[in-house]
């Protein structure tokens, strides 16, 4: 029975996380004139700051009900409905849409498709748009109790007679789901117990002789770094560069639009044959390191220490 049991919930958790994975569109878009401005999907505002270039990755609906807002006052607002993330068979796809101003008025402004492409997991955008991950966690101040501790751990003992009882519970989309498997044929009594252990990432420091839990710095605005999959992506295409400033150059463009942890900045830096170039690399790619205490590792890549002495100091002129 319990093999039964196991196997169920096995089944049942595979099939409710694969139906969260889904496909995605990609949506740029630009102004011909320059004009600044602000994104509005189903009323959600997608940019905090005013872009001429803008590009939001990992929509997952077909249609948007979109709204530009521009820095610029005098010019009217847009809106479309029903804008389009998909081709006539309803395959996502990366949609660009261009914005420009009317002939006839100049302050009334227009915003029309411009071109369409098939979704690629390589696609690498250039240097001049600003990209944005749809759904990516902003940064969030949090207030933390103190703490004496790094780990807490909780235990909780369950019994119940008369049978055996399973539950699982499951969380779908922000829906909580929950599942009871119960076997009558039993007699005996069971006895559950669960432990939890939760590890804080932080430190704890003292300051005006009481302590406090820290939250970890992060670099790159808070977000996070590059997922495994679009890393080895960009990877590979810096590796096919074949001159060494080329190489530097697409790797300077990769991190433009996204963050990278020490280890990747590591991984890209190692690529480079001068140390010259890693330097190069190292400085430019402080600003987007999403773990900017752990920097320090970079110093193992150099073979000289006046190197490592110069990234120090960069690095210390930057906190």
């Amino acid at each position: 029975m319990k093999r039964k049991i196991t196997l169920f919930t096995f089944l049942l958790l595979s099939t409710l996380s694969f139906s969260q994975l889904g496909p995605v569109g990609h949506l740029t878009i630009f102004s011909e004139d320059g004009d600044r401005f602000t994104l509005i999907l189903n009323g959600e505002v997608i940019n905090d700051t005013p872009q001429t270039n803008l590009r939001v990755e990992d929509l997952n609906q077909p249609y948007y009900n979109a709204k530009i807002k521009f820095e610029d006052n005098s010019l009217a607002d847009i809106t479309k409905n029903n804008l389009m993330l998909t081709d006539v068979d309803g395959v996502f796809a990366d949609v660009t849409y261009k914005i420009k101003r009317d002939k006839n008025n100049k302050t009334k402004m227009k915003m029309n498709y411009f071109s369409s492409i098939p979704v690629r997991p390589d696609f690498i955008p250039p240097t001049n748009v600003h990209v944005i991950h749809y759904g990516a966690p902003r940064p969030v101040a949090v207030i933390q109790e103190p703490v004496r501790g790094a780990t807490q751990t909780t235990t909780t003992t369950t019994t119940q007679t008369g049978g055996t009882s399973v539950g699982v519970g499951v969380n779908v989309g922000g829906v909580n789901m929950g599942i009871s498997i119960n076997d009558n044929m039993g007699n005996g009594a069971v006895t559950q117990t669960t432990t939890t252990t939760t590890t804080h990432t932080g430190t704890v420091v003292s300051h005006d002789g009481h302590d406090h839990y820290e939250e970890p710095v992060r670099g790159c605005g808070g977000r996070t770094c590059m997922t495994p999959a679009n890393f080895n992506a960009a990877l590979a295409t810096i590796k096919k560069q074949s001159f060494e400033d080329t190489r530097l150059k697409t790797a300077k463009q990769v991190i433009n639009v996204n963050c990278l942890n020490v280890d990747q900045i590591m991984q890209i830096a190692n690529l480079f044959s001068f140390e010259d170039n890693k330097l190069d690399f190292a400085k430019y790619a402080y600003d987007y390191c999403t773990e900017p205490r752990n920097y320090f590792k970079l110093n193992g890549i150099f073979s000289f220490s006046s190197n490592v002495d110069e990234l120090s100091d960069y690095v210390q002129s930057r906190q």
